[in-house]
């Protein structure tokens, strides 16, 4: 064995033969945790889906049959295969089908359309529209009083503050 090999977990030591046996020399010694780390989630995930498989059969433990069942599920739904080259080959043919749109030679880079590009005015500002003296007044009045009965009333002869909205463009630099 190597040096620093009798430190190491059981668990380490069979990644580090593993990789090993795959021809796999090189490499950094925390490709090891990583490895292990992996295969702990999986484990970890495969037992409990075994586990649900085997509540929701009424039994009161996890058998061989969940587990199989668990890897099995992994297995269909973490891979998949590719289709058929055959396949592939027919959508590029289709798709290629379709030719390119004509495009247009400017001078410079060309840019989309400016509605679509994110230097285009996006900000908004909120002017609220101006009271009548006489209502501003009547408000002051109002908080001046303390009468909290008339503070909680509403107001019906008052004119409603509302706001408008103005967006400003940007203005465009000479250079």
């Amino acid at each position: 064995m190597a040096e620093g090999d009798e430190d190491l977990p059981r668990d380490a030591k069979i990644v580090k033969s593993l990789l090993k046996s795959m021809g796999v020399e090189d490499y950094e010694p925390r490709v090891i945790h990583q490895f292990l780390e992996l295969w702990y989630r999986y484990v970890v995930d495969v037992l409990s889906d075994a586990q649900v498989y085997s509540e929701h059969a009424g039994k009161t433990t996890v058998d061989c049959d969940d587990i199989k069942l668990a890897i099995q599920s992994k297995v269909n739904f973490s891979f998949s295969q590719p289709p058929p080259r055959e396949v592939l080959l027919e959508l590029a043919r289709s798709r290629n089908k379709i030719p390119l749109p004509k495009s247009i030679a400017a001078p410079g880079i060309s840019l989309p359309p400016e509605h679509d590009t994110l230097i285009s005015p996006n900000y908004q500002l909120l002017i609220p529209k101006k009271q009548s003296a006489q209502a501003m007044e009547e408000t002051e009045e109002d908080e001046e009083s303390g009468d909290p009965n008339t503070s909680q009333e509403p107001k019906t002869d008052l004119p409603q503050q509302t706001s408008q909205r103005v967006s400003f463009p940007l203005a465009k630099r000479s250079k």
